[in-house]
């Protein structure tokens, strides 16, 4: 019996992650919606051109990431039955295009950014945050950098979703950086590396074996426990500290709601440390909820607040 080849549409789609193009659409919504919190005045054009640009600065990280994969470990194909290997699997689409899509999105990308130079939406500020963002996504996927596969891969993507792309949603409306964004953003930092280290540790041995490397491999399993635990801790110690530093309870009490599903997901691991029998499908969905619920009781206070 013969195994389906996957369709190009299911194929491309796979590859655009589409789970980090909506996180990355939240979470510049999360900057942007500061302004509307403050009821400042808000540009519309800005935010829209905004968002495209980010969608498309993520698409040719992705689709750079697709093309230089397949181009050191070309797909192996063996009629229609897949190895078992990532790097063998059937696939549809050439690693040509994946170059093309990123160089399609990347173009789009400078074509919006011209759109807001034009509109005097840039500054100091402004070039600074997209300079850095656009520098991480290139050594994110670019050789000779290529931190993708590096164990620290996870550590820039982070960065760019939680920190910078919150950051250009913001100062694209004000021009300037506010202590209020690291105050929202840097939890759910923690809790997006929490989420990562959960639902990587399923497959730690496995990805030993096949030679991948990500950030649970890099810190090792018992630190990498111990780390996930930390950044549970750290995230609920930073909404603390917001709400001594004076930040309004309405941005405080979205992440209070949801600490009791990061401290579940925290206590899975401990026991999983302890020997317990893993219940991996429990654990992905706590840690999945743990961080998207977050960020959208954030995002919506924000705008309905």
């Amino acid at each position: 019996m013969q195994i389906p080849t996957k369709t190009p549409l299911a194929e491309f789609i796979r590859i655009s992650s589409w789970p980090n193009l909506l996180a990355g659409a939240f979470l510049y919504a999360l900057g942007a919606g500061i302004v509307v919190f403050r009821g400042e005045l808000f540009n519309w054009a800005n935010f829209w051109l905004g968002l495209a640009m980010v969608i498309l600065l993520l698409l040719s990280s992705f689709y750079l990431t697709e093309y230089y994969t397949r181009l050191q470990n070309p797909p192996r194909r063996r009629g229609n039955l897949p190895t078992g290997k990532p790097e063998d699997e059937n696939t549809v689409l050439t690693r040509n295009t994946f170059l093309l899509a990123a160089v399609t999105t990347l173009t789009a990308g400078a074509m919006i950014t011209v759109l807001l130079f034009s509109a005097g939406a840039f500054n100091p500020t402004v070039l600074l945050v997209l300079g850095l963002a656009f520098l991480m996504a290139y050594i994110y996927a670019v050789p000779p950098f290529r931190l993708v596969y590096s164990g620290y891969g996870e550590i820039i993507m982070a960065i760019i979703l939680t920190n910078l792309i919150p950051a250009l949603g913001f100062i694209l409306q004000t021009g300037e950086m506010s202590d209020l964004l690291g105050t929202l953003t840097f939890p759910i930092t923690a809790l997006y590396l929490a989420m990562i280290l959960a639902v990587s540790l399923e497959t730690y041995y496995a990805d030993i074996k096949a030679g991948r490397q990500n950030l649970m491999i890099r810190l090792g399993w018992q630190r990498g426990m111990v780390f996930h635990n930390l950044l549970i801790l750290v995230a609920s110690l930073l909404v603390g500290i917001g709400a001594v530093v004076g930040v309004a309870s309405a941005l405080i009490w979205p992440k209070l709601l949801t600490l009791p599903i990061g401290l579940f997901q925290a206590w899975q691991i401990w026991q999983i440390s302890r020997g317990a029998k893993p219940r991996w499908n429990l654990l992905k969905i706590t840690a999945y909820a743990t961080f998207a619920i977050t960020l959208y009781l954030q995002t919506f206070t924000l705008w309905v607040g």
